[in-house]
């Protein structure tokens, strides 16, 4: 059966359509590429840290806010971190790196996974710290500048980290 504009059959338009996407691939795009799923990844992770930022930003407004709660700064903030921390767990997991989890018993992987993630966001939590402490105080950047890039670093690092210890590292 030929198509009445192209002259063609369906089964050559198909593989016309494929041959492309192929070229595509091969002329550097990020289509279906393993750049392509990381890339798509990370911009997942940073959407699900962007709903962690809202997190706590409400949980710390609740807890410390004299109108509200008025518990001590310190003790809100370790908190909402917290549960920031575990509701980007939860959205990771489900969304970000879903199918890169090994069947078996999905609990305790699961409470690894959490274990791990946890770890790992401390550690960049302390990453975060010093890269803002030694552009502001030894390379004299402006402090908001220097708060993002360490937000961006830190992000990328953590996005490796989870990917290669909490999530693949579940199917070693």
């Amino acid at each position: 059966m030929r198509t009445p504009i192209t002259g063609s059959t369906p089964r050559k338009h198909w593989q016309n359509k494929r041959a492309i996407s192929e070229e595509m691939k091969s002329a550097g795009t990020i289509n279906d590429g393993a750049f392509g799923v990381m890339l798509k990844r990370y911009a997942r992770f940073c959407v699900v840290g962007a709903t962690g930022v809202a997190v706590d930003m409400g949980i710390i407004d609740l807890l410390a806010d004299p109108s509200m709660l008025g518990w001590n700064l310190t003790l809100s903030k370790v908190i909402a971190a917290e549960i920031a921390i575990f509701n980007n767990f939860i959205w990771n997991d489900v969304w970000t790196f879903r199918g890169l989890t090994r069947s078996g018993n999905i609990r305790v992987t699961r409470l690894a996974r959490l274990g791990k993630f946890n770890l790992i966001c401390v550690a960049g939590i302390s990453l975060s710290v010093l890269l803002l402490n030694g552009q502001v105080y030894w390379l004299k950047i402006n402090v908001y500048l220097a708060n993002f890039v360490s937000i961006v670093l830190v992000s990328v690092w953590n996005f490796l980290m989870n990917l290669r210890f909490g999530w693949n590292g579940a199917k070693d």
